[in-house]
């Protein structure tokens, strides 16, 4: 989740985490990125939204609404770039080394979500897709950015009409299913999602630092948002869910929309480009302003969205688990969510988020779960180098 290059250090103190959060190996605006989609998360569960439009202020919340995910999913290929090298993606021993550490990641990742799921809280938890999402881009760690693209376009364009044919086959209503769909995270299907994976780790492939590259992923990211949320408003009839899709209508109708949560070809280039967009906006906003910066003003006041987006996977678990606690405290029943929503419970919830990431970073360092997960994929990838011959190792990849 929060993987990269740029979270190695660990522990030393205050200073220490400090320079961590703050100093030159980190790029604040991907953090930035981050935090904003785990308030959006955030927001996405606890508030009643309306329907976006655009020209609406009163309905922006709704901005919200499967947006927020699409940018984790984003985010999480950007992530994985990172830890395989970045602008240089690793090769030979290396390679498989970050390949491995990201399979026990996405094992972790999925042990945990099924656990989120296990509380009860009236959410489709995100971890278990995003594990899968982890493993299905191993195979495309070498490439170059321009394929990854390609490729990331290829899947935003044939995967959704593969979804939509799926949720309409009569296989929906074999018992059992719908858990098992829970369990591999259906409700974000990844081979739709797998393009906004493929198009992060492509990011993650480019220059981050580089103005060019920010803002061009700003303009095209706004480019991408503006065609497919033009076209839905100008063309597209049907609307779909991956929550609940159509049983019925034409495979068309169930395709072109972009609305949140369809999986359909127009939000999928739609939230795309918005999720490219943020975080083009994310790193021009947090870049330095003079040489030897490490960090611009704006980037020095968004510091608490910043820490929180340092541990994105600890603040969405704790937040889940609070959840469940509070809801059934307070309700008696974590699965009722109105009730919780009653309690306008947004509010509270993003601000004790947002102070104890913070407080978190700055005194203790790393997230408890990120570190919790590195330090067993190392231990894991540590000793399946010792035990594997080293020449078949460096001909890996």
């Amino acid at each position: 989740m929060a993987a990269g290059a740029e979270l190695k250090p660990r522990g030393g103190g205050p200073a220490a985490n400090w320079r961590r959060l703050n100093g030159p190996a980190r790029v604040a605006g991907i953090d930035l990125a981050r935090g904003l989609a785990v308030v959006g998360m955030l927001a996405a569960h606890l508030l009643v939204t309306d329907d976006l439009v655009w020209s609406d202020p009163a309905t922006w919340t709704g901005i919200v609404d499967g947006r927020s995910s699409i940018l984790f999913a984003t985010l999480a290929g950007v992530s994985i770039g990172l830890v395989t090298g970045g602008r240089t993606p690793v090769r030979g021993q290396a390679l498989g080394q970050a390949a491995l550490r990201i399979a026990v990641r996405a094992l972790a990742i999925w042990v945990l979500g099924v656990l989120l799921i296990a509380t009860g809280v009236p959410v489709y938890v995100i971890l278990p897709a995003y594990a899968i999402l982890f493993l299905l881009v191993l195979p495309l760690l070498t490439l170059r950015p321009a394929v990854l693209f390609a490729v990331a376009g290829g899947i935003g364009l044939i995967m959704p009409w593969v979804y939509a044919a799926l949720m309409q086959a009569p296989l929906w209503a074999v018992p059992g299913v719908e858990e098992v769909s829970l369990l591999v995270g259906w409700q974000y299907p990844f081979p739709v999602w797998a393009g906004f994976v493929v198009a992060g780790l492509g990011i993650g492939r480019l220059d981050l630092r580089a103005l060019g590259t920010q803002a061009g992923l700003l303009l095209f990211g706004a480019g991408f948002a503006a065609v497919g949320y033009g076209l839905a408003a100008g063309t597209a009839t049907g609307s779909g869910s991956a929550v609940q899709a159509p049983a019925s209508g034409s495979l068309i109708e169930a395709v072109w929309t972009a609305e949140p949560h369809s999986s359909g070809v127009l939000e999928v280039f739609g939230s795309g480009g918005f999720a490219i967009a943020v975080l083009g906006a994310c790193l021009l906003l947090c870049r330095p302003w003079w040489p030897g910066a490490t960090i611009g003003p704006i980037g020095w006041v968004v510091l608490p969205l910043r820490a929180t987006g340092a541990m994105p996977l600890t603040a969405y678990t704790a937040q889940i688990v609070v959840w469940a606690i509070a809801a059934a405290v307070v309700l008696g029943d974590p699965s009722d969510l109105f009730g919780f929503r009653a309690l306008e419970p947004f509010v509270p919830f993003a601000l004790w988020t947002i102070a104890a990431c913070t407080a978190w970073a700055l005194l203790i360092g790393r997230g408890p779960l990120e570190g919790l997960i590195d330090r067993l994929s190392r231990r894991v990838g540590a000793r399946a180098t010792r035990g594997a011959d080293p020449s078949a190792a460096a001909r890996i990849g």
